[in-house]
């Protein structure tokens, strides 16, 4: 079982998964030679602390910050945390506006995954809601057009 495979099936509780892609990733990065590529990108699977450092390295944010930004806006994340689906794509966005009143994000085609960070997060029946069900998968993303946003599930629903 991969790395991936095993944070994937809550066994990696201690660890996060960043995924870089090729057109935010220089070629020469140290991250090609530490991660797994993929076929769009780089993907890393890092303890807590190794990971959320070599994600503001990669970024030049904090990994807890750019979650935060990101809850703002529930999107689909690939569960393989390599991509996703950008919430804001055709202008249309969690407020029903569009990029010509300036509701939102630019319409267009650049909707595509910048890097995505995620952290897996035990089960917990005293905070309830998904928590009381199952270890959840937080992950977050950012899109070209310079949006993030998030997903979270338990492990093992595939929806």
């Amino acid at each position: 079982m991969s790395k991936l495979e095993e944070f994937l099936a809550g066994d990696r509780l201690d660890d996060v998964v960043f995924y870089v892609s090729d057109a935010y990733l220089e070629d020469d990065s140290r991250l090609r030679e530490v991660g797994t590529e993929t076929d769009d990108g780089v993907r890393l699977v890092l303890d807590g602390e190794t990971g959320r450092s070599a994600f503001q390295a990669g970024t030049g944010m904090g990994a807890m910050e750019f979650a935060k930004e990101a809850m703002a806006a529930e999107g689909e994340i690939a569960r393989s945390l390599d991509g996703g689906e950008c919430p804001f794509a055709g202008g249309d966005a969690t407020d029903g506006g569009d990029a010509a009143d300036g509701d939102d994000a630019p319409a267009g085609d650049d909707h595509e995954v910048r890097f995505v960070f995620a952290f897996a997060e035990g089960e917990n029946p005293e905070v309830g809601g998904l928590y009381a069900e199952g270890d959840v998968i937080h992950a977050y993303a950012h899109c070209t057009c310079g949006e993030s946003y998030s997903k979270k599930w338990i492990v093992g629903d595939r929806e």
